[in-house]
């Protein structure tokens, strides 16, 4: 025993007597220093982790438009939202990423850091890592529109309004809002605007412009009888479609928590806000159905989920979790009511994506500044109504003009013998579905 506990002494003291002879021993700076490094690296591996979470949701927003719709334009649908990202991302590095975030003297445009000139062999990598969390909410702002627009257009048509939106219309007014995060310094953010996440940045951008585009290219086919009446379009798979918006779910606990790009305690509360508010506004678009149907519709409650998300998106990091429900809920109600008076009016939207996107992303702006923890004003109230419709001149005023323009060009939509043959066929030359029969009245 008496040999073991001198071992023991022995084997203690060598570090001891090591530190004494070598000047590189810790000391307070070099623990702080230290300290430091490990914070700086989990600030790296929670923002990257974060993107590939927000990357993810253009699985979601893939299921979810391919659900919605019908089986014979499923391969469009998952080649518009795989190119939104392949063509978003080239125009975000080309030219987008340097007009949100440059270096600018006005407050209105960047004007450096195009083709990530930022990035020097041997300098910080963290512009790498900032690019990568916000080429992720270009992707999703422009993926938006291809649900509002799924079944009728043209592929190269939008192909070029996914390289303009990523290139200049989001990140123009991304830069207004956000550009002080990196070298930028837009006139909005200065005014106080919150928008901590997204809700007007991406989503009411995105729905805006799909918004436009849904007006100018029409509705599908047999939307609309003769005497006007709406008339169901079934989507052809309902469990994938509710797959996406559980995919989607996952991956907004990147796209909030991830905006801090700092992995700290304040992510504990934005990942809760997040939560309740889809789960309130889920819970809201059911009841709401259900009152109006009698039955509780899985379509709306689907896109009461995703209408909570958009709406706690600007004002997760400044509201209680007890305000985070009623954000959540009010947004499930107003999904159901904006997606049957957009049908009414003649704007066929096969997803809902102006109805999730546009209206609760205006809604969860406003209400970033009405439940606002710290307390609310008149100055930050209209603000936040400035910053709405701003987002909504801006993106749809832009979107109206580049719709007008392929329309007259290249043309925005496809044929009728296309339409009715389903885009499938007739853009990729391909079936989603190759074993299965498909009748001459299938969907």
């Amino acid at each position: 025993m008496k040999k073991k506990l001198l071992l023991l002494l022995a084997a203690m003291a060598v570090p001891a007597l090591c530190w004494a002879g070598d000047e590189t021993a810790p000391t307070i700076a070099s623990n702080a220093d230290a300290i430091k490094g490990v914070q700086v690296n989990l600030n790296y591996v929670w923002t990257l982790v974060c993107a590939a979470l927000v990357f993810f949701m253009q699985a979601g927003f893939a299921c979810v438009e391919a659900g919605f719709t019908r089986a014979k334009n499923s391969i469009n649908i998952m080649m518009k939202n795989l190119m939104d990202f392949a063509v978003g991302s080239l125009a975000f590095w080309a030219i987008g990423f340097g007009l949100m975030f440059g270096t600018t003297t006005t407050g209105w445009f960047g004007t450096d850091g195009f083709f990530l000139s930022d990035f020097k062999a041997g300098g910080d990598p963290w512009v790498l890592a900032f690019w990568m969390f916000q080429v992720v909410f270009a992707a999703t702002s422009a993926t938006i529109v291809s649900g509002a627009m799924a079944e009728r257009t043209k592929f190269v048509s939008y192909l070029i309004y996914s390289a303009v939106i990523s290139a200049f219309i989001y990140p123009l007014y991304g830069g207004w809002a956000w550009g002080s995060l990196f070298h930028g310094g837009g006139w909005l953010g200065k005014l106080g605007f919150i928008d901590f996440a997204g809700s007007s940045v991406v989503h009411s951008i995105g729905g805006w412009a799909s918004l436009a585009g849904a007006m100018i290219i029409g509705p599908r086919l047999g939307k609309y009888g003769k005497d006007g009446k709406v008339k169901a379009i079934p989507g052809h798979n309902i469990p994938l479609a509710a797959v996406g918006v559980f995919i989607l779910w996952l991956g907004w606990f990147g796209f909030n928590p991830g905006s801090t790009t700092i992995g700290d305690t304040s992510i504990a509360m934005i990942f809760v806000n997040t939560n309740l508010a889809a789960a309130a506004g889920c819970c809201t678009g059911m009841l709401t159905s259900w009152f109006i149907f009698k039955k509780p519709e899985i379509g709306m409650s689907l896109n009461g989920a995703l209408a909570g998300l958009v709406a706690i998106t600007a004002g997760c990091a400044n509201v209680s979790p007890t305000s985070s429900i009623i954000i959540g809920a009010i947004g499930g109600v107003l999904v159901v009511f904006a997606v049957l008076y957009i049908d009414r009016i003649g704007i066929d939207d096969p997803v809902g994506a102006i109805s999730v996107h546009g209206v609760n992303g205006a809604w969860g702006t406003l209400a970033a500044a009405l439940f606002n923890i710290n307390g609310v004003t008149a100055k930050l109230v209209g603000v936040q109504l400035l910053g709405i419709g701003t987002a909504f001149v801006w993106s749809f005023g832009c979107c109206y003009i580049l719709f007008k323009i392929l329309k007259a060009t290249v043309g925005l939509r496809v044929s009728e013998e296309e339409e009715m043959e389903g885009l499938d066929v007739t853009e990729h030359g391909g079936h989603a579905y190759f074993d299965f029969q498909m009748g001459s009245k299938q969907a």
